[in-house]
């Protein structure tokens, strides 16, 4: 057996490629910035993610509380039902009277089951959101909010934040940050890569034991790489003007926020303000009660009853309004108005 190896032809030969113009640092520049991209299309999405909950927890506190105004309402009647039914079999009152408050309280029960289709659908929505299980129910404490005045905001400070902290802002310019980096990599592609090599050849050729060592290089006199660097040329100048673009997009979202939260704000003040709106919960029970007193007319108390229902939505939309419009204008610039 030694006999038979120490006559055996074999060959071995390593190669080692050494890269020139420092391509792997480029490369790793190049990564760094696409790391960096991938963090900012995460943060996008979170962005989106918590304004979609945020407006859902925010529509669940008016349906919520809009619950509250058609008890009172139903409540109210059914003791005035009750009453006039009893009347009606003493032979005091008409029918017709009776007819009228039963076609109200059915017609205020008929919006009921429709907003509780609502609020279990939105309280589904928010469990799959939040991951709670089936069988839990939200609700959402209410307390007294003080609103940003927007007199205390400045458009160009809003601006400014939504540099530092808009998302699609930041991917508009690492995209081009990711291009000018590839074109210094396409460039360093013009300068060859050396190539090194060992061999040793045994019963090979002329000579029993045969080392040998090598360079080899690409001659790039035919390829100098311009096609490439052509084209990431073209993608840079087309991703500088995208995010130019991006950028008027972003400011005028922000103005558009921004004038939005204002005229909800100026109604909001106007709606709180208003005496007579903070008193409706009281004035329910008095017209109630002097209906059952017969001291007020049917007509008079089912006008009423109207408008406590349209003045409760209009303050509940108030209060639904500025919050959602705060929260677009917090979108808009990335980050929470502190």
């Amino acid at each position: 057996m030694g006999f038979v190896w120490k006559n055996t032809e074999f060959s071995i030969e390593l190669s080692q490629l050494i890269r020139t113009a420092n391509k792997r640092g480029k490369l790793v520049r190049m990564e760094k910035v696409s790391k960096e991209l991938a963090i900012a299309q995460f943060e996008e999405v979170l962005r989106g993610l918590r304004t979609e909950l945020r407006n859902s927890l925010y529509e669940m506190i008016y349906i919520q509380e809009y619950r509250k105004v058609l008890h009172t309402q139903i409540n109210s009647l059914e003791k005035l039902t009750t009453t006039y039914n009893r009347q009606v079999q003493e032979g005091n009152l008409a029918k017709s009277e009776l007819l009228r408050l039963q076609s109200a309280l059915f017609e205020v029960e008929n919006e009921w089951m429709e907003i509780e289709t609502e609020w279990n659908n939105l309280q589904k929505e928010l469990k799959i959101l939040l991951n709670f299980p089936p069988d839990a129910t939200i609700e959402i404490a209410t307390n007294h909010t003080e609103w940003t005045d927007p007199d205390r905001l400045a458009l160009a400070e809003l601006i400014e934040l939504a540099t530092d902290h808009r998302p699609d802002l930041k991917m508009a310019g690492l995209q081009t940050s990711y291009l000018e980096k590839s074109l210094a990599f396409e460039r360093a592609q013009r300068i060859p890569d050396l190539t090194l090599s060992a061999n040793y050849d045994r019963y090979g050729g002329v000579w029993k034991n045969f080392i040998g060592f090598g360079v080899s290089v690409d001659l790039p006199f035919f390829n100098r790489n311009q096609g490439n660097i052509k084209a990431v040329r073209m993608q840079i100048e087309q991703s500088r003007f995208e995010a130019r673009q991006q950028e008027n997009v972003v400011w005028n979202e922000i103005a558009e926020a921004f004038n939005n939260y204002s005229l909800t704000y100026k109604f909001h003040t106007r709606i709180a303000a208003n005496p007579l709106l903070t008193e409706l919960d009281s004035m329910m029970e008095i017209y109630t009660r002097n209906l059952m007193e017969r001291n007020i007319s049917m007509l008079e108390y089912i006008d009423f009853m109207e408008a406590y229902k349209s003045n409760k939505e209009t303050i509940l939309n108030a209060n639904k309004n500025i919050a959602s419009q705060l929260e677009e204008l917090q979108y808009t610039i990335g980050t929470d108005i502190k």
